[in-house]
């Protein structure tokens, strides 16, 4: 992956050994501040959305159990911080015997989604109950989307740096013109948020977001 190279002076030293090169990662120095004020913010911002969003919630359960059976709510095991599995939380936008583990849906059209879950995913409004992973700590407002086991199971060690912090509602990957694509399939994204996330950035990238939802979300 050539054009991530010039993001990680920094983090990446190239040595020989025999003649062979071989990339290694520097340890990105942990600064207790920043973590310290992400974490703030993460639980300021997550507790007045879900505060704002309380009728929200109530007319969303309604919407999904007139529509069709199962829970309101959708769980579903995924990789964060260090390679430790979490559940991840979700409005349910699909039928109740749709596959657990599966490909996430491309098009509106898809069979899986139900009535309701065609406008919740649409408005991304089905990633609502995701900030209340954010005040139980599992994920950051801002971060490396979640990915399935045996997606993570698959990785090389590169992929694997997406590890290095928690998992996130949004991030670069979701309001690029990439996102169309899948997650896994460019990650440079991702490996260029932990080599310079800040604050500052996160706020960047929650302000960009919001168009984003509107303009780019297709199902």
């Amino acid at each position: 992956m050539p054009h991530i190279q010039p993001l990680f002076t920094k983090q990446v030293e190239l040595n020989f050994i025999n003649g062979i090169p071989l990339l290694s990662f520097r340890e990105i120095p942990q600064q207790l501040i920043r973590d310290t004020l992400k974490r703030c913010f993460d639980i300021i911002v997550s507790s007045l959305i879900l505060l704002l969003t309380a009728p929200l919630w109530l007319a969303i359960a309604i919407l999904i159990k007139l529509d069709s059976d199962g829970p309101v709510l959708f769980r579903q095991e995924r990789i964060g911080k260090n390679g430790v599995p979490f559940f991840i939380y979700k409005f349910r936008t699909m039928f109740t015997n749709a596959p657990i583990f599966h490909s996430s849906p491309s098009a509106s059209n898809d069979a899986r989604i139900t009535k309701a879950g065609r406008w919740l995913r649409k408005t991304s409004l089905d990633e609502l109950p995701q900030f209340l992973n954010v005040l139980e700590g599992s994920m950051s407002l801002v971060g490396p989307r979640p990915e399935m086991g045996f997606i993570v199971n698959g990785y090389n060690e590169l992929c694997r740096q997406r590890l290095r912090v928690k998992p996130g509602i949004t991030g670069i990957w979701q309001i690029s013109t990439d996102r169309t694509r899948e997650i896994h399939e460019d990650i440079s994204y991702d490996l260029f948020y932990v080599a310079n996330r800040s604050l500052f950035l996160d706020v960047l990238i929650l302000l960009r977001t919001i168009p984003a939802l509107f303009f780019m979300k297709t199902c």
